[in-house]
């Protein structure tokens, strides 16, 4: 038994911020803007563009291409962010309605920008252990960027944040595109370094100007900067490590594609750098920014397109989220081979 990607669906807003628009808003330099935090532009959604709504727009194409409908769904996994249409809400069971996946239960997680790999996993499980689940839809929407102001100086790394929708159609069995293993590394000492201080129930009741105060502040930018510096790369590389042993014992020189997410250009390059791979093997999001965990299948969807992603490569899937969480999965792209 095994799962495969039916259909990817990705939903990209037309409408951009610049270089040189945040070049304005930050006072930062247009071309370091550019050239060191590897933002040329990035998808920012107006006020139609609901976080669910951009779910909703990728989770049609992903059906599409699966050549599914709605009604062919046993299960709705919202994976995308929690900054939604409304608090206390389960924007699964509103994109289940609006696809007529009548026969469909729902539920909505998250794991920050790592949540598309962990819900992957999740829903592999799920079906493996259930009989009654044979056809999944992941689907995600992001438009965080609404959680940055561009003129706090401790959340700069944030400012490539954007707006977009994700989603995948998972099928029992397929017979092609196979979701392999997964990996994950956490790490609560970094829960709150970087934060929205207002609107939530530790400070409940809003007061006057909390609103005003609605976005990410890193209270201690020192200290977040140096576990950061500590950490973030070796556990990528582990997530990375321990999903390519769970799918087969393959390593990192089995790799075929990289659908990472997107950071300045020297991290970028420095994984590249250590996991032996050419920048043919990957696609970089300048034109993307960080639209969460919408990456992965973003860079999935680019990687097809431009012809980098063959059958039989194993692609692997990796991204961190706030909190701090990073994750790995591999897929094994194209038909399965007889052995």
């Amino acid at each position: 038994m095994h799962v495969g990607l039916a259909g990817i669906g990705v939903y990209v807003p037309e409408t951009y911020l610049t270089a040189a628009d945040l070049a304005l808003a930050t006072g930062v330099p247009e071309d370091v803007i550019a050239k060191k935090f590897g933002i040329k532009r990035k998808p920012v959604a107006d006020a139609g563009n609901t976080t669910a709504v951009m779910g909703l727009k990728a989770a049609r194409k992903a059906l599409e291409e699966a050549g599914l409908a709605g009604s062919d769904l046993d299960l709705v996994i919202w994976c995308g962010a929690q900054h939604k249409d409304y608090p206390c809400w389960l924007a699964g069971l509103y994109i289940a309605n609006e696809l007529g996946a009548v026969d469909s239960w729902s539920f909505d997680m998250e794991a920050m920008c790592g949540s598309m790999m962990a819900a992957l996993d999740v829903a592999k499980s799920l079906m493996i252990a259930r009989e009654d689940l044979r056809t999944v839809l992941l689907v995600s929407g992001y438009r965080n960027n609404d959680l940055i102001d561009l003129a706090e100086p401790s959340t700069r790394f944030l400012m490539d944040l954007g707006s977009g929708g994700a989603a995948c159609v998972l099928r029992k069995d397929l017979g092609r595109n196979v979701l392999l293993g997964s990996a994950f590394k956490g790490d609560g000492s970094l829960s709150l370094d970087c934060i929205v201080p207002t609107l939530g129930t530790k400070a409940w009741p809003p007061k006057e100007g909390d609103a005003a105060k609605a976005h990410f502040i890193v209270p201690d930018e020192p200290s977040f900067k140096a576990k950061l510096g500590e950490k973030t790369m070796p556990n990528f590389f582990s997530v990375i490590d321990k999903s390519l042993a769970l799918s087969g014992r393959l390593t990192r020189k089995d790799i075929g594609y990289l659908a990472v997410l997107h950071f300045k250009r020297s991290a970028h390059d420095a994984v590249l750098a250590e996991l032996g791979l050419s920048g043919e093997r990957t696609t970089y999001l300048e034109d993307y920014g960080h639209i969460g965990q919408n990456d992965q299948l973003l860079s999935i969807d680019l990687g097809l397109s431009s012809g980098k992603i063959k059958d039989g490569d194993n692609i692997v899937l990796v991204g961190a989220g706030l909190g701090f969480v990073w994750a790995a999965s591999v897929v094994r792209w194209g038909p399965i081979k007889e052995e």
